[in-house]
């Protein structure tokens, strides 16, 4: 346990910053027995390193990155060749049993190799024939649900071999049920609520919260729950598993003290996505009040604290494009005229009556700003998997909307 690895942590593209300070959090609570560092960011991830106590923690307790890979090999090559030597040259049987099943898959940025299909070939076929070398046996494949999956990155001159320590893809947090149309990622969202400055005790409220991802990330951190607290990972069916020391980290965590009051809200137009968002809740093990309601996001109002007061706080979401907005809309308008018209009146809503909240909005639609008629404080740019995406940030001020009331109205068309 005490041997030092390198990991490389994948993450949506946009928060390898999150991910670099929440892996640092992780570090400093971690122990000196994980030896937890994190080293560089690189476009789409973080390097660290540490004992495989480190990935044991890593997995349980990160809520950002996609992956733990476990770095096997990394070398110069010329053809695939130096990698199916550079594979089969790796002690595959000290982390697996034959009887495992295996998947290959590459990545590449810049390789001169013509065809990464023939690459993961080969990489395969260096695992089995190590295999069979050996014992005269030969690893199955399986490319759905496989126990090893195996991982090799390309740049123009070198080439990493990875062992996946996760899996299962960490945003699979294990309480998913049922989601709505284009579901937001639950690292993606943990990565959001991290970026907007979210904290637990800040006031949160999803005006369109589909399945509640965002609701239910939010709640689990208040809760002081592990994103892995629910789920299996392949660490547990390596060679060198150590079972005795994985119960005693799964186990070391406290969860937090309910809080007395809400603090986190949803609201969907749809009362179907409503439910599968209270159920989702309950899957993912929240046992306390998170008031969800019915309507839409036209007219919401802020929710109010334990003396009838209205809150201030932030409200982080994901709008729906297209068909979701006419749920309950008038279908003979066409779907832009919806759009256009939606926005307009969220925006008005927002103005109207969330002085002082900060507002994040995630979306493809980069024109979003124009449609809310509101210039954004700020916009981070992310990769919501290959769409390119923005959070949009904007500050609700005391007195919007008299000012905007003051201005002359735009002339049709303009």
């Amino acid at each position: 346990m005490t041997t030092p690895y390198s990991y490389f942590c994948p993450c949506p593209r946009g928060l390898e910053s999150a991910l670099a300070e929440e892996l640092n959090e992780i570090a400093v609570h971690a122990g000196p027995e994980a030896a937890l560092k994190v080293h560089n960011q690189v476009p789409g991830g973080v390097h660290c390193s540490g004992t495989m106590q480190a990935a044991y923690q890593l997995n349980l307790h990160s809520r950002i990155a996609s992956r733990v890979l476990m770095r096997m090999a990394h070398g110069a090559y010329k053809n695939e060749n130096d990698i199916y030597d550079l594979t089969l040259a790796q002690a595959w049987e000290d982390w697996f049993k034959v009887s495992h099943t295996i998947r290959v898959d590459v990545t590449a940025v810049k390789s001169p190799l013509r065809s990464l299909e023939f690459t993961t070939l080969k990489i395969k076929d260096a695992i089995c024939d190590r295999f069979r070398d050996l014992m005269n046996l030969r690893p199955s494949v399986n490319t759905k649900t496989p126990d090893m999956r195996i991982t090799g990155f390309l740049d123009a001159h070198n080439f990493t071999l990875y062992l996946d320590t996760s899996g299962e893809a960490l945003f699979k947090r294990g309480w998913r049920d049922e989601t709505g149309d284009a579901p937001l990622r639950e690292n993606l969202a943990a990565g959001l609520l991290r970026v907007s400055g979210w904290k637990p005790g800040v006031p949160l409220f999803d005006p369109m919260c589909g399945s509640g991802t965002i609701l239910a990330e939010a709640a689990q951190i208040v809760a002081g729950v592990p994103p892995g607290a629910r789920r299996r990972f392949a660490f547990e069916k390596f060679g060198n598993f150590d079972a005795g020391t994985w119960l005693s980290i799964k186990g070391n965590f406290k969860p937090n003290p309910f809080p007395t009051t809400p603090t986190i809200f949803g609201s969907d137009i749809s009362g179907d996505m409503v439910e599968i968002t209270r159920q989702n809740l309950i899957n993912a093990g929240i046992q306390f009040d998170v008031p969800l309601k019915q309507i839409e996001a036209q007219e919401i109002k802020p929710p109010l604290d334990a003396d009838g007061q209205p809150m201030v706080g932030i409200i982080l979401t994901n709008p729906p494009y297209g068909e979701r907005i006419g749920v309950r809309g008038d279908r003979a308008l066409p779907t832009e005229e919806l759009f256009e018209a939606f926005f307009a009146a969220f925006s008005t809503t927002l103005k109207q009556r969330f002085a002082g909240w900060s507002v994040f909005l995630f979306s493809g639609d980069l024109g979003l700003p124009k449609l809310m008629r509101l210039k954004e404080a700020r916009k981070t740019p992310f990769f919501n998997g290959a769409l390119e995406c923005r959070l949009f940030r904007f500050d609700m001020v005391a007195g919007y909307n008299r000012r905007e009331e003051a201005k002359p109205k735009p002339a049709a068309g303009e």
